[in-house]
């Protein structure tokens, strides 16, 4: 790019990564509920308001998945985290550590730069680039810009007060896009266990 020329989509690109943030995951009784908000921000400006962050994986969808950092990464992530639950027989702590060993060792995944967390009726793992996999001891964990927000905030609200899973995480990712620049109010919540109406 020359001096003073204007900058082209592929320069953006290279100097301003996508980043897709917060996601917060929470378990309350025999809940448990991983909640993303919906802001894309390419730099310092958001290119999107409505992404959805938090998936439901597995033969019977019974397994949530949300991301934090660079979208194509996270997706590409997600997508091999899908191939090793259905390789393990939707076994989520052996589908993470064969993901992070991989995501370690292979070449083409070890540049990808995104964090996810996974959860399924029993177990929340955080599964990172560098060969993590993390089971938070509270069963409350979040990634992303605002993920330190909301998640003080959840752990407050679940000592403080009676709200199911869902309300916790609702509100505590409030709170984050309240203090967080990249964290947005157009929460998805996506929740195992008993249903609310």
């Amino acid at each position: 790019m020359a001096a003073g020329s204007p900058m082209t989509q592929e320069d953006m690109m290279i100097k301003y990564k996508i980043r897709s943030t917060t996601v917060l995951c929470v378990r309350r009784g025999n809940n448990v509920v991983i909640a993303g908000d919906g802001q894309v921000s390419l730099g310092d400006t958001v290119v999107k308001h409505s992404s959805r962050k938090v998936r439901r994986l597995g033969k019977d969808k019974n397994v949530l998945a949300g991301f934090a950092g660079s979208t194509a990464d996270a997706l590409t992530l997600l997508e091999k985290f899908e191939q090793m639950l259905d390789k393990y027989s939707n076994n989520l702590t052996r589908a993470a550590v064969e993901l992070a060993k991989e995501w370690r060792t292979d070449r083409m995944l070890r540049r990808l730069e995104a964090l996810l967390i996974v959860a399924n009726s029993d177990k929340t793992l955080l599964i990172s680039g560098t060969g993590d996999v993390v089971e938070p001891d509270d069963g409350i964990i979040a990634i992303g810009s605002g993920g330190n927000y909301a998640l003080a905030a959840a752990r407050a609200l679940l000592r403080h007060t009676q709200m199911d899973a869902a309300e916790v995480a609702r509100v505590s990712m409030s709170i984050a896009a309240e203090i967080c620049v990249y964290t947005n109010e157009n929460i998805v919540v996506e929740e195992l266990g008993n249903s609310h109406p």
